[in-house]
């Protein structure tokens, strides 16, 4: 049985041509979201690729799995996937494939955990650092006002979810500079960005020799700031959000001689003060059906003999 090597193979050219397209390509700056639900139908389309190359080798390696998966399939059709015809090497890749998915929903769950971990500590501090006065109800505010020398405003996600900001930051930003700062905090938490970076990190994390899913990780996290930007940006306008964002990080030395290689802000301030023109609607529609068809391609090759023999 073929079918399983095939759609590896798709997996494997899926995770390195897949990448190496949304690098050269000139608009995932402009159009960020189109370019986060790119990235995530290319991780889609490797995963699936192993899934369904699991589940076509344990169908071949035992009788009982092939009864399951093709149940009420007719018997051309099983015929055409030609169950029982393979050897160790079935047994071997779909117990290979299985451990890899035990162990990328190990690594889920891992990340999960410690993200809610690293959030009650981090709701605990806040508790101390500004406790409850007398009549307050919990969850009552949103928006918190910690006292702090430095500038700096984050949100909170949870129940209630918070959005927290220095009183450094109330001095620095001004006008409207603090209502970009909050539109982009809460566009972060609308789109729910949280969830993306546990996924892409419990990839990277569980397999770091797989450079597409390090590439994930990376990109996710400098996406979902664009994207972000580009919420507060289209609210409050491009200087007031790129004053905002040297405001908040100047501070840090991103913006010295030798600033962090790992620092976006100034690529993000630079970005904002230089804007490319955005795709038009026509475009964007076509490219995100476009990509959306990526992990359309794994199931389309797992019923091609199936197809052929009905046909």
């Amino acid at each position: 049985m073929i079918l399983p090597a095939v759609l590896l193979m798709l997996g494997v050219l899926t995770a390195v041509v897949g990448p190496r397209l949304l690098a050269r390509a000139d608009w995932p700056d402009r159009e960020p979201v189109v370019a986060l639900w790119a990235w995530q139908c290319v991780i889609a389309a490797v995963l699936l690729c192993c899934a369904l190359s699991m589940t076509f080798s344990a169908a071949a390696a035992w009788h009982a799995v092939g009864g399951q998966v093709f149940a009420t399939a007719p018997r051309a059709v099983v015929g055409a996937y030609s169950l029982g015809t393979s050897g160790l090497w079935a047994q071997t890749t779909a117990v290979a494939l299985a451990c890899g998915g035990l162990w990328s929903a190990a690594m889920l769950v891992r990340e999960v955990v410690r993200a809610r971990a690293r959030r009650r500590t981090r709701r605990a501090q806040l508790r101390l650092r500004a406790p409850q006065l007398p009549g307050e109800e919990p969850g009552s505010e949103r928006l918190m006002v910690l006292e702090g020398e430095r500038p700096d405003a984050w949100w909170l996600p949870g129940t209630p979810p918070r959005l927290v900001v220095t009183t450094a930051a109330l001095r620095r930003l001004k006008g409207r500079q603090l209502d970009a700062v909050l539109a982009h905090e809460r566009g972060h938490a609308r789109a729910r960005h949280d969830w993306l970076l546990h996924c892409s990190s419990a990839l990277a994390g569980g397999f770091p020799q797989v450079p597409v899913f390090a590439a994930f990780r990376e990109e996710m996290h400098r996406l979902v700031e664009l994207a972000a930007d580009d919420v507060a940006s289209r609210r409050f306008g491009r200087l007031t959000t790129a004053l905002a964002l040297v405001e908040l990080n100047e501070h840090r030395g991103v913006f010295g001689p030798g600033p962090d290689p790992q620092a976006q802000v100034p690529a993000r301030v630079h970005r904002l003060l230089t804007p490319a023109d955005r795709l038009t609607p026509g475009r964007r529609l076509r490219l995100t059906a476009v990509v959306s068809l990526v992990p359309v391609m794994p199931v389309l090759v797992a019923f091609v003999p199936g197809l052929r023999a009905l046909g």
